[in-house]
């Protein structure tokens, strides 16, 4: 009796199976993230001008005076990312300015730990990449604060005129489980037009 129903309904599937295998590959692939963003939503600028990935979960934060955009975690509310932008003028390039290691410890000496602030900040590792056309470093930071210690990540790039810098920052405890993640969205800034 099982043979037979089997058989009857293999007979029903054959001339059906390969569009079911189809749409099967089509929803798993579907499911499947290819670009490696899982867990990260898009962020563009209102004028298209370029854009990055944010992880799930985070809000857009108002603020004035300060950076362009900022996000912070509505669970850990300490976890952030910032977009400052400043001018430099139409004919600098990011090389003119140094090295990742030069650039990465202006920016610790001048932004993460002026003097007098009491942090102790340490330049833990640079990285120069090459994405369309743009020279980016990417700068990670141990920062040791009077009650806490946090780690940030941090990209750097010029483009018609404008210093860009991206940056991510988290207590030193959820460092080890968000570490790729924010790798992620740093190298995630582009620009689009």
């Amino acid at each position: 009796m099982r043979a037979g129903l089997f058989f009857s309904m293999s007979g029903f599937l054959r001339p059906y199976g390969r569009l079911l295998i189809v749409v099967f590959l089509a929803l798993l692939l579907g499911a499947c993230d290819s670009s490696g963003s899982a867990g990260l939503n898009s962020f563009q600028s209102q004028d298209g001008r370029y854009g990055f990935l944010y992880p799930n979960g985070w809000s857009r934060v108002a603020v004035t005076g300060g950076p362009k955009v900022v996000f912070h975690d509505l669970i850990n509310s300490d976890e952030t990312l910032s977009l400052v932008v400043s001018e430099v003028g139409e004919d600098i390039d990011l090389e003119q300015l140094g090295t990742a290691e030069i650039v990465g410890k202006r920016l610790m000496e001048e932004v993460i730990a002026p003097e007098g602030t009491g942090r102790e900040v340490e330049l833990v590792e640079t990285n120069s990449r090459k994405t369309s056309g743009h020279t980016f470093y990417d700068l990670e930071y141990s920062v040791h604060l009077q009650d806490r210690d946090r780690h940030e990540l941090a990209t750097v790039v010029i483009d018609r005129g404008y210093l860009y810098t991206l940056a991510t920052s988290t207590n030193e405890k959820r460092w080890p489980k968000v570490k790729q993640l924010f790798q992620k969205v740093i190298t995630s800034f582009t620009f689009l037009i």
